[in-house]
């Protein structure tokens, strides 16, 4: 059974493009979510088929109604969740083969599809190879291009970085150099990267935003402070963290998860060291809740990118989201607060106590 990361994509024998969610997959199958179905009418074409992109709720009613072989209960989460099969699997898809094959082919002045993009995408890897100091071979592309279903207008990129620590240096070399131009003496030419500017403010917080957990301005503050997002000649891009092979531990079925309800929580945040990671993790202490559930929860966990790095070390937030009962073989149990639970994660979410000013 192959390997598969986090934001890996596996094309299945029924035509349909999944992503994977998980570091860590049961022997039968691969944990992840339906992304893109075949359609006549898709606004996407590959190979001469036309595909469509599908949200969270229509996923699931489509599998349910055409595959349900793709769903089962997890005992470990004790959820239903999606999963392609082992036999389903028709090939898996990696961001950081992807991007290599696009930037050998670019550089060699073969063809490529939507060109213009692919070459600001080859100016971010240089601009985290050079400055911050990352191998090619710990970037990936994933989302659209991946499998190579981006459309004409490529909205935005979702760019990954391997390894927790190169992503903390792309986010510092990003901080650093934002909004200024800078010279890659290696391969002669000027590159800018850019903080989202008022154009595309909307457009961020309605693609991430399904409900009103935070104001426009709200959000607006928490992305410029985390820094893992920006935009280069008009063109969005996001930093994603993905783990390296060698800092993934543990086995399928050695934690198992307990639903115990929703809550609302304040807390203090004693680190967050893993909170770019998928989950994103937040260490709790001085809990008090404030709806719910009521049980002794250590640690905030996020499934959605809205809240990856949402808050730092330090701070007095409130959360709410689902209650789980965290179960390890050969360790103490304990609770935990999960944030985004779906992929909009509507009514649930991570934030100061204290809104920004």
């Amino acid at each position: 059974m192959e390997q598969v990361r986090t934001r890996d994509f596996i094309y299945t024998t029924d035509g349909m493009y999944f992503a994977s969610t998980n570091y860590i997959h049961p022997e039968d199958r691969y944990i992840s979510f339906l992304r893109y179905i075949p359609d006549e009418n898709g606004d996407r074409e590959k190979d001469g088929m036309r595909y469509r992109k599908v949200g969270s709720e229509e996923a699931y009613t489509y599998l349910r109604e055409n595959y349900p072989d793709y769903l089962y209960f997890c005992d470990i989460t004790n959820v239903e969740m999606m999963g392609v099969p082992i036999d389903k699997v028709e090939r898996i898809i990696k961001p950081e083969q992807r991007l290599l094959g696009l930037k050998e082919t670019f550089e060699s002045g073969g063809e490529v599809k939507n060109p213009e993009i692919i070459a600001k995408l080859m100016d971010v890897c240089d601009f985290f190879h050079y400055i911050a100091g990352i191998p090619y071979e710990n970037m990936g592309i994933s989302g659209s291009i991946l499998p190579g279903l981006q459309k004409k207008e490529v909205s935005d990129l979702d760019y990954v970085i391997y390894g927790l620590d190169n992503h903390r240096k792309a986010i510092q070399a990003f901080k650093e150099h934002r909004n200024s131009e800078v010279y890659i003496k290696e391969k002669d030419k000027h590159i800018t990267l850019n903080g989202i500017t008022d154009d595309y403010w909307d457009f961020v917080y309605n693609k991430r935003m399904s409900d009103s957990s935070l104001t426009p301005e709200e959000f607006k503050w928490y992305e410029n402070r985390k820094a893992n997002r920006g935009t280069i000649d008009g063109t969005l891009f996001d930093i994603l963290a993905t783990k390296n092979y060698d800092e993934i531990e543990g086995s399928w079925g050695d934690t198992r998860y307990e639903p115990q309800g929703i809550a609302k929580i304040e807390c203090d945040i004693i680190s967050a060291l893993g909170a770019f990671d998928n989950p994103s993790l937040y260490t709790a202490e001085n809990v008090k809740t404030l709806e719910g559930v009521e049980k002794d929860i250590v640690e905030v966990v996020s499934f959605t990118h809205t809240y990856a790095g949402e808050v730092i070390d330090g701070e007095h937030v409130i959360a709410k989201g689902k209650v789980e009962k965290v179960i390890q073989d050969g360790k103490d149990d304990y609770y935990r607060i999960v944030v985004g639970t779906t992929r909009e994660a509507i009514d649930e979410y991570l934030k100061l106590k204290v809104p920004p000013a």
